[in-house]
């Protein structure tokens, strides 16, 4: 036996070689006559099939997803069943009902489930609709109709539509029921316990035992068949393991295979099918890496029940069948292989443009996936060692199929439950070949969310399924062959989809970034990171008499390099060569600028290796935070450049005759930058390029613990063509900072830090002689977020682990105080608790590090004194443990009995946590707001009207719903606050520049020369 080697592919190849390969591998004319014919034959089957219950094509055909009606019930399905509070579902009820035209919605199906939803939906609609007064808003109407009628009959209409919805597209709330219903079916069964993803220890031990206790039931009510015609169970890897995640690979290898193999044991036991669902794309080489471990257990040998999912939008999945295969002939093993379409090609394409990826891991438009999909079907049919299993509910794609499987039976159909029945019924009138349903099973309200994704999955414009449901779209359309739609390799990519590095142009390229599920991208990166050099001492620009000193590393208080610290003769050396460079520089032509900064992006991103082996050694930043954090600093000086050029163009202004108006724009003279040490290099280069790109010089003091990474983004800047005389860098203490502040020569200042010291740089720049200098401050915040009971709780928890806790809450951004209302908070501070455990703390330079430490001494003492007294009180829900040596401090949640408790930022991994009813919103919200704090503000919700009320409101600078609250992305979520959160205007936005700049009028009268050339030469 000779073990393959490890799955190995490119992430995300051109789109262009797989349409080059499938033009050129065009099936004949019989074979196309043969397909088009079967085609044809499904589409008139599928037409004449009718159903009195009704399914997903009816549905779509109801609802279409293009409407407001079809919105409003994909919204009510996700969100209505999990609401536990009247209230809150009145609310939601309304919002929904408001947002479609229900009450004017008469239903063209006479379908069972379409009839039912359009009835209960428009009934309710009717009731909270705005009687007399046809403007009237829906605001209170729900409140109006209790206080007329006393009855929830609105509830348990919509309630009751949304159970019918669950009923159909739910095979069955238990194992038990679901096999009940299966019994006597010709069709064959997987059974899919929907484990969405474990978030903490026990959600996977749940998931285990749940995946457990249906296979011993399915067993037990197998009968006496035989592989394939068996039974089986889907699998998620990611149900069984809380952090799947590829950061996480050597802790998931430890613990995970052996879970899967001891269910894989209990399906062995019983013969049943055995099939491991897909993930998205980042988890792909993980989930092959478990696969191969599970399957080279000698106890799997001799069944053939083992299988997994293979997605076919994915570029990767001829290389991952190529893979199976090799496996299976390594251990002499017949597996099963579902080839499905793929379920989250939008999240996909989300997570290539966020994460900067050269392009996608997917196909943008769904011709190129049905050509993969035909091309990887034809090839299971000739793999000996592959049960192929053909998940699909397109026409052309069963066709296909049926046309090159000719009279073989040696494969599967499979559809999932609730859609495709149509398809599958015409099938049946013309070939015997075997049909598996994908069967989902769980409590509705927990599937609902699932179902969502499914329906607007196949209800997607260029789905078929979406597409058949359109009585106007002709046969022909239905059955076009993906080659005639592509036609050329040219147009394999959606014309309106634009690279990841393109997506925010014109106004600037996205940096590159990394996907750390890609194996051979991950282990470049380490290996720039680790071939760094040692770094440069940090010197001032003016050479002065203090002594070097050592810089110590958060992580282990090792010494990473040495700094020479500013002395006061030093600081107004500086002031005064800036001042004396400052003229030649902003006489340089902005664009001339621009160009420098365009080149200092450049550079950032090809020493990568060296800034993040610095921003994980001095600042103690984990490698994603590190990454983020490069790529940060090139956007701001793509954007910076860009925005220079489009502001600092002279302005022509109008007047009368004979006058001449301009508007023109300088720099100020010389700016103090005083940066952070929690982004020593984003925030840094941000302010100093800001500065210089307006034509200023600069003066930058970085933060005492971080000047290394400064020193290296001034040196970068050097090399860009920065003037080192326009350039001085201050590095020191706070000292340093308050003697270029109060420097007569300073023209302005920019500084991000604690509002205490923003406070005492205003004061000072007012106490000092000479000009009037700008301030512009970003101060921290005590940032909130509300949860209502309508949020989905597995997304509020990545939210709030990821607003909390990430970079060790060391973020201005950082989520502070989390308001969850009462009805749900119980399940979900549980669910929270049980996903910070999870979560590793240590060494941020080691994969699978979620927390690194706080960034020295001071810090970390402060946070325990304040932790000790939250200790004493009581108030800990949560404490984790630290380890030692270094300056760690764990996740820890603290209980707020009020909002108000909590009245002073504090700055570390600490998450306070408050309860709230559904009836004080409004005053919960109003309590955010006195506060006096406005920086960044979380809403999780699935009230669109709520949504509008706190976005009008703008509570804070940055408001987020239905996410995170960090990461602010340069010129799309400009950053900054308001009130003690800063003074504007938002950093990486449109305003930014202009405070930088001073601006000049010219006023010429033209007519002094004898009269107006320009009027006196006009034509008639």
């Amino acid at each position: 036996m000779v073990e393959p080697p490890p799955f190995a592919a490119p992430y995300a190849p051109p789109d262009e070689a797989f349409a080059a390969a499938f033009l050129a591998d065009r099936p004949d004319a019989s074979l196309r006559a043969a397909i088009d014919s079967k085609a044809l034959a499904l589409v008139r089957g599928m037409r004449a099939e009718h159903s009195a219950l009704g399914g997903v094509e009816d549905f779509l055909h109801e609802f279409s997803l293009s409407s407001r009606e079809g919105l409003a019930v994909m919204a009510l399905a996700e969100s209505l069943l999990r609401v536990p509070d009247d209230a809150t579902a009145d609310q939601l009820l309304a919002d929904k009902l408001a947002a479609g035209d229900f009450s004017h919605h008469e239903s063209a199906s006479d379908t069972l489930l379409v009839q039912a939803c359009a009835f209960a939906l428009g009934f309710s609609a009717r009731l909270v609709g705005p009687g007399k007064d046809e403007s009237a808003e829906p605001r209170g109407l729900v409140a109006d109709l209790a206080r007329r009628l006393g009855l929830p009959t609105l509830r348990i209409a919509a309630r009751q539509a949304m159970r019918l919805m669950g009923a159909h597209f739910v095979f069955g709330e238990t194992i038990d029921d679901a096999l009940s219903r299966a019994k006597g079916r010709r069709e064959r069964f997987s059974f899919d316990m929907l484990g969405e993803g474990a978030r903490s220890a026990k959600d996977a031990e749940r998931y285990f035992d749940a995946y457990a206790s249906a296979i011993e039931a399915i067993g037990a009510r197998a009968g006496d068949r035989v592989l394939p015609d068996r039974p089986g169970i889907s699998v998620k890897l990611s149900a069984l393991h809380p952090r799947y995640e590829a950061i996480s690979r050597e802790r998931v290898l430890k613990e995970l295979p052996q879970r899967v193999l001891a269910l894989a044991h209990l399906a062995k036991a019983r013969d049943l099918a055995f099939t491991i669902d897909a993930e998205e794309a980042d988890r792909l080489e993980l989930s092959l890496d478990i696969i191969a471990r599970v399957v080279a257990d000698p106890s799997l040998a001799g069944w053939e029940g083992f299988g997994l999912a293979v997605q076919a939008y994915q570029k990767r999945a001829g290389a991952v069948i190529d893979y199976i295969a090799a496996l299976a002939e390594s251990y002499d093993r017949r597996f099963m292989l579902r080839l499905v379409k793929g379920a989250y090609w939008d999240s996909e394409i989300k997570r290539a443009q966020e994460r900067g990826l050269a392009d996608y891991p997917v196909f943008t438009r769904k011709a190129m996936t049905d050509l993969n999909y035909d091309a990887l079907a034809a090839g299971l049919l000739s793999r000996p060692r592959l049960y192929p299993q053909f998940a699909t509910h397109n026409a052309r794609s069963v066709a296909a199929i049926l046309a090159r499987a000719g009279t073989r039976k040696d494969y599967e159909f499979q559809r999932l439950h609730g859609m495709g029945e149509a398809l599958y019924a015409a099938l049946a009138q013309m070939n015997d070949a075997p049909v598996r349903i994908y069967a989902p099973v769980g409590p509705h309200r927990d599937l609902l969310a699932y179902l969502v994704r499914r329906l607007i999955e196949n209800g997607a414009n260029s789905s078929f399924v979406a597409r058949a449901a359109d009585p106007q779209m002709s046969e022909a359309a239905l059955v076009e062959d993906p080659h005639e739609r592509v036609g050329d390799a040219a147009q394999a990519r959606h014309p309106r989809l634009p690279l990841p590095a393109q997506i925010y142009e014109p106004l600037r390229a996205n940096s590159k970034g990394v996907e750390f599920g890609d194996k051979a991208a991950l282990a470049a990166l380490l290996g720039e990171r680790d071939a760094a050099p040692p770094p440069a001492p940090a010197r001032p620009s003016a050479v002065g008499k203090n002594a070097a000193r050592d810089v110590l590393s958060p992580i282990d208080g090792a010494v990473v390099g040495q700094v020479t610290e500013t002395d006061p003769d030093g600081a107004r050396a500086m002031m005064a060569n800036a001042a004396s460079a400052f003229p030649h520089w902003n006489a340089t032509p902005v664009e001339t600028r621009a160009q420098k900064l365009e080149r200092a992006a450049d550079l950032i991103e090809a020493r990568r290796g060296a800034f993040i082996a610095l921003l994980q050694s001095e600042a103690g930043k984990t490698l994603d935070d590190a990454l983020a954090e490069v790529r940060e600093a090139a956007d701001m000086c793509r954007y910076y450049a860009s925005e220079a050029q489009r502001i600092s163009s002279e302005i022509r202004l109008p007047g009368p005759t004979g006058e001449d108006n301009r508007l023109r724009y300088s720099g100020r003279g010389v700016f103090v930058c005083i940066s952070p040490w929690n982004f020593p290099l984003a925030i840094f280069l941000g302010q100093v390029v800001a500065a210089l790109v307006t034509g200023n010089a600069v003066v930058a003091k970085p933060a005492e613990q971080t000047p290394l990474i400064a020193a290296l983004a001034v040196s970068l800047l050097y090399e860009a063509g920065v003037p080192r005389a326009a350039l001085q860098l201050a590095p020191g203490a706070g000292d340093v900072g308050a003697a270029l502040v109060a420097d007569p020569l300073t023209a302005g200042v920019v500084f991000t830090g604690s509002v205490e010291v923003a406070r005492h740089i205003n004061q000072s720049l007012a106490a000092r002689e000479g000009a009037i200098a700008p301030l512009i401050a970003e101060t921290g915040g005590v940032n909130a977020m509300i949860v209502d009971s309508t949020a989905l709780i597995e997304q509020v928890v990545d939210d709030v682990l990821a607003s909390a806790f990430r970079s060790a809450g060391q973020r201005c951004s950082a989520l502070r105080l989390l308001c969850v209302q009462e009805e749900i908070a119980p399940t979900a501070i549980e669910t929270l608790i049980g996903a910070a455990k999870e979560l590793r703390i240590g060494d941020p330079r080691r994969l699978g590090v979620h927390v690194g430490p706080v960034i020295d001494a001071d810090a970390k003492a402060k946070l325990d004194r304040y932790l000790a007294v939250q200790r004493e009180a009581g108030r800990l829900l949560y404490a984790g443990e630290a380890p030692t040596p270094g300056y760690y401090v764990a996740p820890h949640i603290v209980r707020l009995d009020r909002v108000a408790d909590l009245r002073e930022e504090v700055f570390g991994p600490v998450l306070h946590v408050a309860t709230w009813r559904a009836r004080d919103f409004d005053a919960l919200l109003h309590e955010i707001e006195t506060s006096g704090y406005g920086l960044t503000f979380g809403l999780e919700t699935r009230i669109e009207e709520r949504i509008r009320d706190v976005a009008a409101r703008a509570p804070a600078g940055n408001v987020y719903v239905n996410r995170n609250m960090i990461g602010a992305v340069v010129g799309s979520q400009p950053f900054g606050g308001f009130g003690l959160s800063g003074t504007g205007p938002k950093a990486g936005g449109p305003e930014y520049l202009r405070r930088f700049l001073r601006e000049a009028t010219v006023t010429i009268n033209t007519a002094s020369f004898g009269g107006d050339a320009g009027l006196l030469s006009l034509e008639e």
